[in-house]
């Protein structure tokens, strides 16, 4: 046998190993595309369809005039600023309590950072009705803070209750978890060695923190950004029970404006509006994860 028959059967299992390996991967991936596909690419093509048309005698024909409402009408804008508000509020307090609790939580050894991890994460296992009864009970009017600066002789504080600030604590509470699972992801990329070769040199923690732990996490920390607009964009429950009746937070008002004003055109526009918004975070967080796993092959 030749050498050039041999090398030719060689190629040939290779060749075929690398297309059942690429047939496997298009079956792996074709379930969750055909479900996005399916519950959310179509919907969202259909909610679009409906607002930039409208039904005239010789058929559909186009028009913005939902956009026009939506983006002229006062309380539309009021509201979608409160969302943006709330969630910019619920991503900088989340970051800064989740980082901490992440660094000690990393870089400890001590039987209490087990407690403070279990804490941290119980709010996994409370599901957001009773989250929001809880704060009602304690932080409403008449609740359990109340009382307790009543029997003290103590003036009561201004109640968070129906106020942007009670989807804020309700949000951060509920997100918190999530928020603390990916930066201590991202921290794991970070060794000890380093850090104990900057402190040998006179590193105190501050540029520690900011010339080696947090270059090597900036992605994670964009990333966990990321998932907490586009969960606050989608929250309903705790919005709907703890945050004011206007302006009110997206979800909220999608739902009023279908069911109480019977206008599902503009709650089809309003889901518009938030899906844009939406997807570009999730732009942007499939391309930070591309440019690390592209930064982690080279």
């Amino acid at each position: 046998m030749s050498s050039v028959e041999t090398t030719s059967l060689r190629v040939r299992p290779a060749q075929s190993g690398i297309f059942w390996r690429g047939l496997l991967g298009l079956l792996l991936v074709a379930i969750p595309v055909t479900l996005v596909l399916t519950l959310i690419i179509y919907p969202v093509i259909l909610s679009i369809f409906d607002t930039l048309t409208v039904e005239a005698t010789n058929g559909y024909v186009f028009s913005l005039d939902a956009y026009r409402f939506f983006f002229s009408d006062s309380f539309s804008l009021s509201n979608l600023w409160l969302t943006v508000w709330v969630a910019l509020i619920c991503t900088i307090l989340l970051l800064a309590i989740c980082i901490p609790i992440a660094l000690y939580l990393r870089f400890s050894e001590t039987r209490l950072a087990g407690y403070v991890q279990a804490l941290a994460l119980f709010p996994l296992f409370v599901p957001s009705i009773l989250l929001a009864y809880a704060l009602i009970r304690t932080l409403g009017p008449n609740g359990t803070v109340d009382t307790l600066l009543t029997a003290l002789g103590l003036p009561k504080i201004p109640s968070p209750y129906l106020t942007p600030w009670g989807p804020i604590i309700g949000l951060v509470w509920d997100n918190l978890p999530l928020t603390l699972l990916i930066i201590l992801a991202g921290l794991s990329n970070v060794s000890r060695a380093s850090i104990d070769a900057a402190r040998d040199v006179g590193a105190g923690n501050i540029p520690v923190f900011w010339y080696i732990i947090l270059p090597r996490i900036g992605g994670t920390l964009l990333v966990a950004a990321s998932f907490i607009i586009l969960g606050l964009f989608s929250a309903f429950t705790l919005p709907y029970l703890l945050g004011p009746a206007a302006p009110e937070m997206m979800g909220p008002f999608m739902r009023r404006t279908i069911i109480d004003a019977d206008n599902p055109i503009q709650a089809r526009t309003q889901a518009v509006v938030t899906f844009i918004i939406c997807a570009a975070f999730a732009i942007f967080y499939v391309r930070s994860v591309a440019r690390t796993r592209r930064e982690g092959s080279s």
